[in-house]
């Protein structure tokens, strides 16, 4: 953000950030700048078209700094280059300045080919599993966000999203069946067990939930607003868990009915532990996705401590270090603890009555 508005284009505080529009653009000709231009810094003379909104075929030429010594913020471009830029009026002059590489084409092709190859293997499925796809973002986006913005709890909406988009995904998938019921009750089980914990031992080691950049950004964006940062980070670790348990839940519904039906003659206790057997192989591969998803995202973070040669005290007791080892681990063990609440309810419902 300090980057974006310490450029020429933007200097002035007269300019309200609801005057500026973002729009995509391609690059139409460059001039590279002679000489230097100040702290090391190489200049683009850049023409460009505006390929959408309000300014919409329009040709604007802008000036494009590069830091040489700065490769995060240094966008060099050439003639072709996908852009977003962001456009202003001052004074009855247009300001144009070049934020960012637009990349949302290829994000586009990617999600294209994402939901193809759900279709071709999942068939009518697939199409269940889509659906309950856009449900769920559509509860974060459209209901979680706003409610927090406005003041709501975050834990409160992580739990109602939660439990709606279980609901939603287990029916589509299984219809109204033991087998949904199960995964269902499983999955709220193992998230609220993981929620819970991290909670309580979050609690207990005073995480602050303002480890990250986006939490501080946060304290400034709305004034009159306070965010309880604890909240919001145990909210995203229901969250972040939820699409694992629910894996498992399934699975070992699954299982158990598959089980049932080919047995129908089957005890209670031989079909729990069929579930736990099926539930031990899933433990050790889901555990390790938590884990090392959670530990991928800090991956940075861990070079730049074994680079500096950091004690081991130190990295442990930092907040940002204990957060995703609290998120991690009570995520996993929520996966672990939805294992025997699935096969339990699993095989009493299914020990009681024919499956469906």
């Amino acid at each position: 953000m300090i980057n974006l508005f310490t450029f020429n284009s933007f200097a002035d505080s007269s300019m309200e950030s609801s005057n500026l529009k973002h729009e995509k653009a391609v690059v139409l000709s460059v001039i590279e700048g002679e000489g230097d231009v100040g702290f090391g810094e190489t200049l683009q003379i850049v023409k460009l078209k505006v390929l959408s909104g309000k300014y919409k075929d329009q040709v604007f030429e802008t000036k494009n700094y590069l830091d040489p010594n700065n490769t995060v913020f240094a966008m060099p471009v050439e003639k072709g280059t996908k852009v977003v830029v962001v456009i202003g009026i001052d004074e009855d002059e247009f300001l144009v300045h070049i934020e960012d590489y637009y990349r949302q084409d290829y994000i586009n092709y990617i999600f294209i080919l994402f939901c193809i190859c759900v279709l071709i293997f999942g068939k009518l499925k697939g199409v269940k599993t889509l659906i309950s796809l856009f449900a769920t973002m559509a509860l974060v986006f459209k209901f979680m966000i706003p409610y927090i913005l406005n003041g709501g709890s975050p834990i409160l909406s992580a739990i109602l999203v939660c439990s709606v988009s279980t609901i939603i995904t287990m029916l589509l998938i299984s219809g109204f069946s033991h087998k949904s019921l199960c995964a269902i009750l499983g999955t709220i089980g193992g998230v609220i067990v993981a929620g819970g914990l991290a909670f309580f031992v979050g609690s207990q080691i005073k995480l602050t939930g303002l480890s990250s950049e986006e939490a501080n950004i946060l304290i400034y964006l709305r004034q009159g607003l306070v965010f309880d940062f604890k909240e919001l980070l145990f909210a995203g670790i229901l969250l972040g868990a939820l699409g694992a348990v629910m894996d498992v839940s399934m699975s070992v519904a699954s299982t158990i009915e598959e089980v049932k039906r080919i047995k129908d003659d089957i005890s209670m206790k031989e079909l729990f532990k069929s579930g736990i057997n099926v539930g031990r192989d899933i433990m050790g591969t889901m555990s390790n996705t938590l884990i090392l998803a959670y530990t991928g995202s800090s991956l940075s973070l861990l070079l730049i401590f074994s680079e500096l040669e950091t004690s081991m005290t130190k990295i442990m007791n930092l907040d940002i270090i204990a957060t995703e080892i609290i998120r991690s681990l009570t995520g996993s063990i929520g996966l672990i603890m939805t294992i025997p609440i699935t096969a339990f309810l699993a095989a009493y419902f299914y020990s009681k009555k024919a499956s469906k």
